[in-house]
């Protein structure tokens, strides 16, 4: 089972006004998962930014090996390059591990490749030169599967062009953000045939699947496809060998 939970960043991106609670008790939610990921060893704990302050001051007082990790321009990812860069530095200064950037996914869909491309650049840039590792959701549920092969190669491309081979392992691409709204119920999160065309075009970069993998069952299954993590807001029934009701 340790081998399982070196795969799962435990995941909890609720806004007060998403979780229904005020932001006092969505701090208190906060606060327990980072303590249960403390206590469970999990990879990371990855929360919004403004948790990670918190996090950081809890890991360390529990000298925990735990990583904090946040997201960035989260879950639309359309800010300008400039917020972007200025988040993640924000994120980093309060002790963030591993940023999880959203790409501009729907500038990418609308036939604007430069401003992902630029983003991928300088973003993957200042994590980096950080020490830090650097995550690119992609929304693989806002995209066809040609469309999740042209981005994963895409960020690839912009990697293997303008780093080093021995940072490779510290940039992901990552399927999903958990929040976007499909139609007809379909899946939000990692599918399989979406995790299959990710390893295959992203490759020599790690995958991390996010969204919708809630039993360890699934969480072997997405391991044996090759993805180096896992985001779940159900870290603890999974290693648990329980099924989650939940909706990421």
């Amino acid at each position: 089972m340790m081998l399982i939970k070196q795969y799962l960043d435990s995941t909890y991106l609720k806004t007060a006004p998403q979780a229904g609670l005020s932001g006092g008790e969505n701090t208190e939610v906060a606060k327990k998962l980072i303590q249960e990921a403390i206590d469970n060893d999990f990879k990371l704990i990855m929360i919004r930014p403004d948790v990670v302050r918190m996090a950081r001051t809890m890991i360390d007082e529990a000298k925990s090996e735990v990583l904090v990790g946040t997201v960035i321009d989260f879950p639309e990812g359309n800010s300008s390059v400039e917020e972007k860069l200025k988040e993640a530095q924000q994120a980093i200064d309060e002790g963030a591990d591993e940023l999880d950037f959203v790409i501009d996914y729907t500038a990418f869909k609308n036939g604007d490749f430069q401003k992902p491309k630029q983003e991928v650049l300088e973003c993957t840039k200042l994590g980096l030169d950080h020490h830090k590792a650097v995550k690119w959701i992609i929304e693989t549920a806002a995209l066809n599967p040609m469309q999740i092969v042209q981005i994963s190669a895409l960020i690839k491309n912009i990697i293997i062009a303008n780093f080093d081979e021995d940072v490779y392992e510290k940039v992901f691409v990552k399927s999903s953000t958990g929040f976007y709204k499909t139609d007809d119920g379909k899946p939000n999160g990692a599918t399989v045939e979406g995790i299959r065309l990710m390893i295959e075009n992203a490759f020599p970069l790690p995958v991390k699947a996010s969204g919708g993998v809630r039993s360890l069952e699934e969480a072997e299954q997405m391991i044996k496809l090759g993805v180096k993590r896992i985001g779940t807001s159900s870290a603890k029934i999974i290693v648990d060998g329980g099924t989650s009701k939940s909706n990421y």
